[in-house]
């Protein structure tokens, strides 16, 4: 997840919105870091679960990357409501999924599925979810599918590795 990140980060541009979808453990978050890594941003790129979004400024010149959990959001006013500068920022929206009515027009959206097993195992007690870094201790090969919403990643999601 954290390669298919910084491979992302060679695509992406000012404008340009990311919803990753997926359950817990999916690594969400791992991918968000791994852009923001390609990106060169300052910061370490962590869940901005209690903050909501998290602006991140480019080290090298280029549009600053914001990275929002909507976890907590309900509806596309709330995401509006964070006065994001959609227009010059790189955003990826974690749990996002449903939230883009009338906030923009183009975006991709990557579902992020994991195999069930050992993650859903070791969160079925709070002990083991409190020991347990879903995004990082579970080595297991994901799948992505890309889906392209709008002119730009109508075109782009098809030519993604």
């Amino acid at each position: 997840m954290h390669r298919f990140g910084v491979i992302l980060a060679g695509i992406v541009q000012a404008g340009d919105l990311v919803v990753l979808t997926g359950p817990l453990g999916a690594g969400k978050t791992t991918l968000t870091r791994g852009l923001g890594e390609g990106l060169q941003v300052r910061g370490a790129v962590t869940s901005p679960t209690f903050v909501l979004a998290r602006t991140h400024p480019s080290l090298v010149g280029g549009p600053p990357f914001v990275h929002v959990d909507a976890y907590r959001l309900g509806s596309a006013m709330e995401l509006d409501d964070l006065d994001i500068d959609f227009a010059r920022s790189i955003v990826v929206v974690e749990w996002g999924r449903g939230l883009l009515d009338g906030i923009t027009e183009s975006w991709l959206d990557i579902e992020i599925e994991r195999p069930q097993g050992r993650a859903e195992a070791a969160c079925e007690t709070d002990a083991a979810a409190s020991f347990l870094d879903l995004d990082h201790d579970l080595d297991e090969p994901r799948t992505l599918t890309l889906t392209g919403h709008g002119q730009r990643w109508a075109r782009l999601a098809d030519s993604m590795p």
